[in-house]
């Protein structure tokens, strides 16, 4: 950075004149980028930057902030340069071994929510989540839901790390019990649940390239690997579920833009559950597909 006569650099001088760096380098939303950034680097919210415009800078803070910057330019999302990502009004830490919540994920949270009652009175309700990454999902319905029974699992012992500590940091440690292990190996034998839910892998593999350098690059690649044709863990988790929902339980899958067709022939092509809907997120894309286990 480079600024005339060498006076110090204030909190405004740095979000325009990095805004417009961010701007000539193609990095998304960069005025807010800027200001993502700097506050980390602070330690103040956002909103606090604009009642301080003429502050300037240390010389520690300075650098740590173009540390931050040249890790941005190399396409890092910010979310892991931050360490947290807010989801369902909670912030949850994320790092390299779990996938960033996405906004259109809060409908396979919403959708859950139908299922699960407000109150546990009359029946405690067991749900688990299939590769719970961050522990986003699971740790949301624990939040919304208190007195059902939780469980989560993930075959990545670096993800169910950040999910338990997510859990203890929203108060809520103790509230999922968290399973190693790939989908359904870690509860065998069979028990029953009223609810499964999984945003599971469904980029098609030879998609993954083409993605953008913020995701192909640093989310981990088995959170994204779908296979072939996007459908491997789809399938693999609609097969294997009936054995484990009880009667009238209901299974939610996250689902890709364009597989509702190939999804819901699985599920009516699937002994012990019935397809039931689609639900689609505000874009108009069908996100969320849900099924029941036969009465």
């Amino acid at each position: 950075m480079q600024k005339p006569f060498d006076s110090p650099w204030t909190i405004l001088d740095l979000i325009q004149w990095t805004t417009t760096y961010f701007k000539s380098h193609q990095i998304d939303s960069p005025r807010l980028t800027v200001e993502l950034l700097l506050a980390h680097v602070l330690g103040i919210d956002r909103i606090e930057l604009y009642m301080r415009f003429d502050q300037p800078l240390s010389s520690e803070e300075l650098a740590r902030f173009k540390g931050l910057i040249k890790r941005r330019l190399k396409r890092e999302p910010v979310a892991y340069i931050l360490g947290r990502k807010d989801f369902w009004d909670m912030t949850f830490e994320v790092d390299k071994n779990v996938l960033i919540p996405r906004p259109e994920t809060e409908f396979l949270v919403e959708a859950a929510l139908q299922w699960i009652p407000e109150r546990a009175d009359e029946r405690r309700m067991r749900i688990i989540e299939l590769g719970t990454g961050s522990g986003a999902i699971i740790i949301s319905l624990a939040a919304e839901r208190p007195g059902h029974i939780f469980y989560a699992s993930d075959s990545n012992v670096g993800a169910l790390a950040v999910a338990s500590r997510n859990a203890a940091d929203n108060q809520l440690a103790g509230k999922v019990r968290f399973f190693a292990g790939s989908w359904f190996a870690p509860i065998q034998p069979a028990i029953e649940f009223d609810l499964i839910i999984s945003n599971p892998p469904y980029i098609p593999v030879d998609e993954i390239p083409g993605l953008a350098p913020e995701i192909n690059r640093y989310e981990p690649q088995a959170a994204l690997n779908g296979g072939n044709e996007g459908f491997s863990a789809i399938n693999y988790i609609i097969q294997n579920a009936p054995p484990y929902l009880g009667r009238g339980g209901g299974l939610l899958l996250e689902i890709g833009n364009g597989q509702r067709e190939t999804a819901e022939a699985l599920i009516k092509h699937t002994a012990g559950i019935d397809f039931m809907n689609v639900i689609k997120d505000y874009a108009g894309c069908d996100r969320v597909i849900t099924a029941v286990r036969n009465p």
